[in-house]
Parts: C-alpha cells; sequence; structure tokens
C-alpha cells in the first residue's frame, strides 16, 4: 500500500466536493486532493440536464451538466487533483484516507484536513414499504433520470410519480417531454416537498395533475408493473377507507426523501444529527472530530445546487486554516423551537465568527404565512426576521451580520423559532 501525505483530502467530486476544494486552494493549502468513486468528477449535476441552476451563484441560467463543467475547470486552474474510480473504504480519526482503485490499487492519504463532500441517497421503496408484488417498472426518480440523460433509456410509457420532491417533479415533466402517459403526481402530505418553481415550471406548465394526501398502497402486476392502488389519507397520515383508486401504469417513479451518505462518517465516529441525518458541525462545517469537516447533500439536503457552493466554500476555507494550524472552535449552541424542524451549523463561535456573515440554514415544520424567526438567548430575545411564508420544501437562509452580532452574547446558546408577525402586511401590487 502506497502512503502520501496532504494537506486537505475531500471525498467527493460533486458541487459541493468541488467547491470545496477549489476555496482550500484559495485558502493557503498547498495539497488539495478530491476522491471520487464514479468515474467522472460532478456527481449528480451530471445527469441533471435541465436548466435552472446558478441562478444565485452566477447570476444566470446554466444546465446542470454546465455548472458542473464550470467547477471542474475551476479545480483544475486551481491546480486541485482529481482521482476518480477511486473508493474510500475508510477513514480513521487520525485523518487517514484508505481507498481503493483500479488504476492505483490501495493507497493511503495521511491528510491533515478531510472534508466529506459524499452528498446524499434516494429512499428505496423498501424504505417506506409499499404492499405488493416485486414487478419490473419501479425505480427510484433519480435512477430514471440517469437512465434517461445518460444511458438513453425510456423507464416506460405509463408513468405514476410517488412523492413531490424536485427530483420527481422534474422526471413527471422530463418524462412527459419523452412522449409518455404521466398519470400524476401523488403526494401523501399536504404540501409539496419541492420547490414551488418546480411545481409550477414542470407540473402546471404541462398539465400534470397533482394529488395531495394520497399515497400508493398497493403494487401490482407480476413480470411488469400493471398499476398502483391509491388512497386518501387523513390529519394522521392513514388511508381512508372507501376512497381507493386503481391507476394503470407500468412505470412508477419514486421522489419519497432523500437521505445524507453517510457510512464514512459513521465509520469514522462523526456525530450525527438524527434530524438532518447529517453530521453535527460547527460554524466552519467541522464535525466533532478536530479536522473533519463536511458539506453540502452529507450535512443537510439542499434545495439548490447554488446553496451547497456557498456551504462547500465554508468548509474548504476553514479546513484550509486547519491544515495551517488554525483551528476552528465549538462553542455556543444553536438549538431550534417552534415551528422549525433543524437548523446547520448546530453550534457557532460568536466571538470569533470574523467579517463574514454567518448563514444560518434552517427548514420549518409546517407551511406558515406571516410570520418572524426569533432569536434568542437565555430567553431574551435578540434578533427578529419577518418573512411572508414558510414552507418544508424550501430552506430558509438567514444571514447574521457582523452587526447583527453584536447583539449576541458570547457563552450563551441560541434559541430560533418561529411565531406570528403580529405587524400588518402590506400586499405589494
Amino acid at each position: 500500500m502506497q502512503t502520501f501525505d496532504v494537506d486537505v483530502v475531500v471525498v467527493g467530486a460533486g458541487p459541493a466536493g468541488l467547491g470545496a476544494a477549489i476555496k482550500a486552494r484559495e485558502s493557503g493549502a498547498r495539497q488539495v486532493l478530491v476522491l471520487e468513486r464514479d468515474y467522472e468528477a460532478g456527481g449528480i449535476l451530471n445527469q441533471c440536464i435541465h436548466n435552472g441552476f446558478g441562478l444565485q451563484y452566477f447570476s444566470e441560467e446554466l444546465t446542470g451538466p454546465e455548472y458542473a463543467g464550470r467547477f471542474i475547470t475551476g479545480a483544475e486552474k486551481a491546480g486541485v487533483e482529481i482521482q476518480t474510480d477511486t473508493m474510500v473504504l475508510e477513514i480513521t480519526p487520525a485523518r487517514e484516507v484508505i481507498t481503493s482503485s483500479s488504476r492505483h490499487g490501495l493507497q493511503k492519504f495521511r491528510a491533515r484536513s478531510i472534508i466529506l463532500a459524499m452528498g446524499c441517497r434516494e429512499r428505496t421503496r423498501e424504505a417506506i414499504q409499499i404492499y405488493g408484488s416485486r414487478p419490473a417498472g419501479i425505480f427510484s426518480a433519480g435512477t430514471a433520470q440517469r437512465f434517461t440523460n445518460i444511458e438513453g433509456f425510456i423507464p416506460g410509457r405509463e408513468v405514476a410519480v410517488l412523492g413531490s420532491g424536485d427530483i420527481g417533479l422534474i422526471m413527471a415533466r422530463r418524462m412527459k417531454l419523452e412522449g409518455c402517459s404521466v398519470q400524476g403526481v401523488f403526494e401523501l402530505l399536504p404540501y409539496t416537498s419541492g420547490l414551488s418553481r418546480n411545481v409550477v415550471q414542470c407540473l402546471n406548465d404541462f398539465s400534470i395533475p397533482l394529488y395531495l394526501q394520497r399515497t400508493a398502497v398497493r403494487i401490482h402486476g407480476e413480470d411488469r408493473l400493471e398499476g398502483i392502488t391509491t388512497m386518501q389519507v387523513d390529519k394522521k397520515l392513514q388511508p381512508q377507507a372507501g376512497t381507493s383508486e386503481f391507476i394503470p401504469c407500468d412505470t412508477l417513479l419514486l421522489s419519497v426523501g432523500l437521505i445524507p451518505e453517510n457510512e464514512l462518517s459513521r465509520g469514522v465516529g462523526v456525530a450525527l444529527d438524527h434530524r438532518t441525518g447529517g453530521p453535527l458541525v460547527n460554524q466552519g462545517r467541522m464535525t466533532g472530530i478536530p479536522g473533519i469537516f463536511a458539506c453540502g447533500n452529507v450535512v443537510q439536503v439542499h434545495d439548490l445546487a447554488d446553496d451547497v457552493t456557498r456551504e462547500s466554500e465554508i468548509a474548504g476555507e476553514a479546513a484550509a486554516l486547519f491544515a495551517a494550524g488554525s483551528p476552528v472552535a465549538h462553542r455556543e449552541k444553536v438549538e431550534t423551537g417552534n415551528g422549525l424542524r433543524y437548523v446547520v451549523p448546530q453550534n457557532i463561535n460568536i466571538a470569533a465568527a470574523g467579517e463574514e456573515d454567518l448563514l444560518l440554514f434552517m427548514r420549518a415544520e409546517v407551511p406558515r404565512r406571516k410570520i418572524r424567526i426569533r432569536i434568542s438567548q437565555e430567553g431574551q430575545e435578540k434578533l427578529s426576521f419577518p418573512l411572508p411564508f414558510i414552507k418544508p420544501g424550501e430552506i430558509i437562509k438567514l444571514a447574521i451580520t457582523p452587526e447583527m452580532r453584536t447583539e449576541l452574547t458570547p457563552g450563551h446558546n441560541l434559541n430560533i423559532e418561529v411565531e406570528r408577525d403580529k405587524k400588518k402586511w402590506v400586499k405589494k401590487n
């Protein structure tokens, strides 16, 4: 086994890994190595041929491969080494990364900093336990997207989509564009899980029906899927008798949630947040193990690749500083209260936040309108952010400026919660 010393090792060459690697180089790291198990860099963006990427980060609209291509080119110009077709087998608390590849064999990299950027994976049919047989024709939405956009195969002709996540909405449109009959998108909850813009652009603009509070309860077919039985659900998400309906289809696409890919994180002993499924991190995206950082969808499932890039740059800069001998300390905990599912980062250091804005990402529990986000310490309100609406399908982003941080007291935990905004809202024309 060959052994190498590296300043920063990045696991994953998707938008998070590439963004972190470039920023690490720009922040002074001399040797930055990106390890990718696929045969090319770019991650999930390579199969996302639709537009809508880069609107916030580049102020222009790009497709997924175009967005990835800019960071691949940027990594090459920055002097980042990208090693594809390489599987990371193990990471140790001593920051040793053991890999295997057909070209290089077994390798060990001793890193000063490690950045975890493995992305996320899709929840499967087995995870949601739909009753019935196991015929061909049942795919996760991402698998169907790869078949269609990269391999050139159409998964079926009569398509039903279970779940209203962004990939499911986009694939409903994609199947319609390929000439398939899309029977509808069926969502268990009373609201959609994806972005509002995708509901409009993918469903409304293509006359694809959306059925809320309705889910699949049975699969029909032996060799090939013949259809699904759907039922309306009540407020407790339980199927209601007398509401069953058979939907004929030869293909079922599942868009029922994403799970951060954290097997390597668990293996090295990184503490995970049960709410996000990702590591507990501080404002520099360092985990509880010194020198091991995480960013992107491995920390929390993002809505936009632009936000993934922003978070990865935070991790890349902090990892480079740690490799140079400047640790990023944990200090105050950030906790969520009423109306919020989670917040990232879970730990910050108010006194050492620097001159940059401190970005907080959080997700709502249920849709609400005319609210404010309240940040308090020791029961006393410190900051308040009014918002016209919040919904679980769209991440809430708050930027706490250096001026705002003067209102916060170092050494005291932060509590963030949602409450109704009592001020009078004026509707804009």
